[in-house]
């Protein structure tokens, strides 16, 4: 089973950034843990900061892939273009969150990639990952 967990902007700073939301963990780390968890799934990682390359990624892989696990960052509260582009592809996709995004801004309350997604997982600090992963198991 192969899936891609992509994430979008600022989540390369995990370890550093609002360690109080955030945690202390680089993701890095913790897919090291994932791989371990679930070793019958092909796991790749992909992180951009940039809106196009993170449309691009999931069009590359969103036909011959058996999940998506997307954390789109602060791009799922503004981007249309990756909420079109996850309507678009016939892979299934779950939306990731790490924080609790109804407890935060109201801006983070609204998303864009929800409407299109298989499955919305959000608060469970990088563990959303990993619930994420196990909803593709059969």
């Amino acid at each position: 089973m192969k899936i891609c967990i992509i994430n979008g902007p600022n989540l390369n700073l995990l370890g550093k950034r609002e360690p109080e939301i955030y945690g202390r963990q680089t993701f890095e780390d913790y897919l090291v843990v994932l791989k371990q968890k679930f070793p019958a799934m092909q796991l790749e990682y992909y992180q951009s900061n940039v809106e196009g390359e993170l449309i691009n990624k999931l069009q590359e892989v969103g036909f011959s892939y058996d999940g998506i696990v997307l954390n789109a960052g602060a791009y799922t509260h503004t981007s249309v273009g990756i909420g079109d582009c996850i309507k678009a592809i016939a892979t299934p996709v779950i939306e990731v969150h790490i924080s609790n995004t109804f407890s935060r801004e109201a801006f983070r309350h609204q998303s864009y990639i929800s409407p299109n997604a298989h499955g919305v997982i959000l608060g469970f600090g990088l563990q959303s990952y990993d619930l994420a992963l196990q909803s593709f198991v059969k």
